[in-house]
């Protein structure tokens, strides 16, 4: 009953019920809810791990089982929650590494079209998600101001749970309900302006939409080839739909074959053609990505999703602040975009620098590569500042700790604060306040 009637977005649907159906319904399946202890919830997570299952795997079990029986606590089907007290390994957090402008540039050097230059041009000047960006259509752009409204974004999904039984679904809002709007770079615009007059494009048109398939020839097999025994140790003859499928070779003769088979139905109507409608990730990781990395030389693992990690790094680096780059990513809290803070070398000067005027009693400290420092570190040392500008930014600062501390009081209890009466909610609201009214007061205190 849960599942069907439980309010969530359709791709997150489709993450549950390959939670729900190939891990839960194993372990719990046969047994009633009211039987299911929290010792039985310890003994699965170990059996997991015991499997090789990664502590992401086992914690999104704990999620997914921890909804169901939230909801039958709820609905008085159960009275003891038994994921209540059961932990989980901890999730690892790799370090972020993020794309330089050298291996930027190597990239979109190495990308065989015009085209997805543009699309990787776009990615990293605006900081666009996967779905918001290929849902991006020729009215989101205003020429004239350079602004960019972001009001939509598409997902892709198996035809078991699009409603129409298709493959992609379009919200009329992106991630966090909000829409944004950002203001793109002149040559940026003037790029996109050539490539909707080029590809005449028209009001309401996709930006990026899926190329034209090429029509498929099939290759000559060679005479008497057979393809390499299979698990049930049959061979099938190559340049076949036979070979391909049930003998699993992929030489060019079979590969060939089933892109004619393929071609042939979409010509038939059978299949729907690529053409006008969203691009594919996979195509795009699998056909563009991969062969342009592998073209840059480049040998490390960069997803498309670290363009939009080096674009709000490249922002954080270049002097803009937190909230600009928060609304810009379209992150509900401030919290999530904290963490470009010091993903860039060269951003813990200012530490070195406290700590060798302490410990060498010195003012500057000697950097080990003095390149990596960021030049408008630089510039704001050579920068006279205003006393009395920096005198009431140290009094925002002393103004606003009382209310940090009360805050912290609140947030010490679960329900409201003894002390104070706060409650979380309102001292998240009044840290994340201050958090605000700090990271300004900072940028107009005097660097020494």
């Amino acid at each position: 009953m849960w599942l069907p009637s439980h309010v969530v977005e359709a791709n997150t649907r489709q993450s549950y019920t390959h939670i729900v159906e190939r891990y839960l319904l194993a372990e719990f399946g046969s047994m009633r809810m009211n039987e299911i202890l929290p010792a039985h919830v310890r003994d699965f997570f170990r059996r997991l791990q015991q499997r090789g299952s990664s502590a992401f795997t086992v914690q999104r079990c704990r999620t997914v089982l921890g909804a169901i029986f939230t909801t039958a606590l709820n609905d008085r089907v159960i009275f003891l929650h038994p994921c209540t007290g059961v932990r989980t390994p901890t999730v690892p957090v790799a370090p972020l590494r993020i794309l330089t402008p050298d291996e930027l540039e190597a990239i979109i050097s190495a990308l065989p079209d015009k085209r997805w230059r543009l699309l990787v041009e776009v990615a990293i000047g605006s900081g666009l998600r996967w779905g918001e960006l290929v849902e991006l259509r020729v009215d989101a752009l205003d020429a004239t101001t350079g602004m960019l409204t972001v009001a939509r974004t598409v997902v892709e999904l198996r035809p078991r749970f699009h409603p129409d039984g298709g493959r992609f679904q379009v919200k009329d809002y992106p991630k966090n309900q909000h829409y944004r709007r950002l203001l793109l770079d002149a040559a940026l615009v003037e790029l996109i302006q050539q490539h909707i007059v080029d590809n005449g494009l028209q009001h309401g048109e996709l930006l990026f939409a899926a190329p034209q398939s090429k029509t498929a020839h099939p290759i000559a097999p060679p005479v008497g080839g057979a393809t390499a025994p299979n698990q049930a140790g049959r061979c099938y003859r190559h340049g076949t739909m036979s070979g391909y499928s049930a003998g699993g070779c992929r030489c060019e003769h079979c590969r060939a074959a089933y892109a004619y088979y393929r071609a042939l139905r979409r010509a038939a109507g059978k299949d729907r053609p690529p053409a006008g409608r969203h691009l594919p990730r996979d195509f795009f990781r699998q056909q563009v990505w991969k062969p342009a990395l592998a073209a840059a030389g480049i040998t490390r693992r960069i997803r498309f999703h670290d363009l939009r990690h080096a674009h709000a790094s490249w922002l954080v680096a270049g002097g803009a602040d937190l909230q600009t780059v928060r609304e810009r990513l379209g992150h509900a809290s401030l919290r999530a975009t904290e963490k470009y803070l010091h993903s860039l070398p060269g951003t813990d000067y200012g530490a070195i620098e406290a700590l060798a005027r302490i410990r060498h009693r010195t003012t500057t400290a000697t950097p080990a590569v003095d390149h990596a420092r960021p030049q408008l570190i630089r510039s704001m040392r050579a920068r006279p500042a205003a006393i009395g500008r920096g005198q009431r930014a140290r009094r925002r600062i002393a103004g606003g700790r009382a209310n940090v501390q009360a805050a912290l009081r609140g947030k010490q209890d679960r329900g409201r604060s003894p002390a104070n009466g706060t409650s979380r909610a309102h001292a998240d609201h009044v840290i994340e306040r201050v958090l605000y009214q700090l990271l300004s007061a900072t940028r107009e205190i005097p660097r020494r």
